[in-house]
């Protein structure tokens, strides 16, 4: 009998390589695919909505739901609360819905320890150029705080090799649909990108 159980995808990457652009790609362009949309206790941006990007809750909820085990996985980025509902994805994975989740590498780590069967996806900028300028274009952040996530952002690309899978998002097409195939699983052309993963971390690292 088929398993008509949902495959779990987690996308990772550094702040400002672009991955919520992707994801919402993604969702677009992909049939049986949902987003989870996790909790957080920072502030709501202007172009923000709640329930669509972000559960906005206070610091003493979000302790609640840690200690009852609601979340499958919980990290602190950046000074703030990230999480992801137990009980959402279960239900859709019992249903035979694939679930994407846009999380930190810290959240990706349990969720792969706690479900070895998902699929860890690692996105990392062309460069470090283009890096800093959408750090700066996303205008929501003060120069202090584009140059920590930049320096934050050099450091997380070293977890690229804990991942299964790792692209470089330089062109949002191919890298959709490079994604939208292994989901199907039409296609496991993601594995040829981890040598160039691997030469941009280095890259990085010595700039």
């Amino acid at each position: 009998m088929k398993d008509k159980t949902g495959k779990l995808i987690v996308i990772s990457a550094p702040s400002g390589t672009g991955k919520t652009t992707v994801v919402k790609k993604l969702l677009e362009e992909s049939a049986n695919l949902v987003a989870s949309v996790s909790y957080t206790t920072r502030k709501m941006r202007e172009n923000e909505k709640e329930g669509l990007d972000y559960f906005f809750v206070g610091e003493k909820t979000f302790a609640n739901m840690i200690e009852n085990d609601d979340f499958l996985e919980h990290a602190t980025v950046f000074g703030n609360f990230y999480g992801t509902e137990k009980k959402s994805v279960s239900q859709n994975l019992e249903k035979g819905i694939n679930v994407i989740l846009e999380i930190d590498w810290q959240g990706a780590q349990q969720i792969k320890n706690r479900m070895p069967s998902c699929v860890m996806i690692f996105l990392i900028p062309p460069s470090k150029e283009v890096l800093l300028s959408r750090l700066k274009n996303r205008g929501t952040d003060s120069n202090q705080e584009i140059e920590n996530r930049f320096n934050q952002a050099v450091e997380d690309l070293e977890q690229s090799n804990n991942f299964d899978h790792v692209l470089v998002n330089d062109q949002l097409d191919r890298v959709v649909d490079e994604i939208a195939l292994y989901i199907k699983g039409e296609s496991n052309k993601i594995n040829q990108s981890k040598e160039v993963a691997e030469s941009l971390k280095t890259f990085f690292e010595t700039n």
